[in-house]
């Protein structure tokens, strides 16, 4: 009786001992698997970040009227975009014309009064900004452009 007695305790507690192995070895698995999950996710949104930053030198400055209160003004701008890859480099490439002209709305659009301080002539990049990436949207189905970025202003 007793030899069947130990048997049985030796049984038990080898499905004990399976059940926790088993529960460990799930809870092992689970981690793993959501772990890579995370991790792609992560390199997936981080993935533009880590590449080469290319710029695009729009060749000519941007010259137009911009209107005042006390008079009209001559503005020049001078733009380069930044984009990220040689993929987006190439798309940017290719659509510059129609990148100038969506830029040449926007600054024409814009007032002596935005233009003399500092938070309007950021504003007036940001706008740019989004006027781009929504055409580049429309013509390749991703933004493309990461900044627009002033590299001269004078206004006269």
């Amino acid at each position: 009786m007793m030899v069947v007695g130990n048997r049985k305790k030796i049984v038990i507690s080898m499905v004990i001992l399976l059940v926790i192995a088993a529960i460990g070895g799930g809870i092992w698995l689970f981690s793993l698997v959501s772990t890579e999950v995370k991790a792609a996710e992560v390199s997936s949104t981080q993935t533009p970040l880590k590449m080469s930053a290319y710029y695009i030198v729009l060749s000519e400055p941007f010259i137009f009227n911009v209107s005042g209160k006390e008079r009209d003004r001559v503005v020049q701008i001078k733009v380069q975009l930044m984009v990220r890859g040689e993929k987006n480099e190439a798309l940017a490439k290719k659509h510059v014309p129609l990148v100038e002209s969506v830029l040449l709305q926007i600054f024409a659009a814009t007032t002596v009064e935005q233009l003399r301080q500092p938070q309007g002539r950021e504003q007036l990049r940001q706008q740019a900004l989004t006027a781009v990436q929504a055409t580049m949207n429309k013509m390749t189905n991703m933004p493309v452009v990461e900044r627009v970025l002033f590299t001269g202003f004078v206004m006269q």
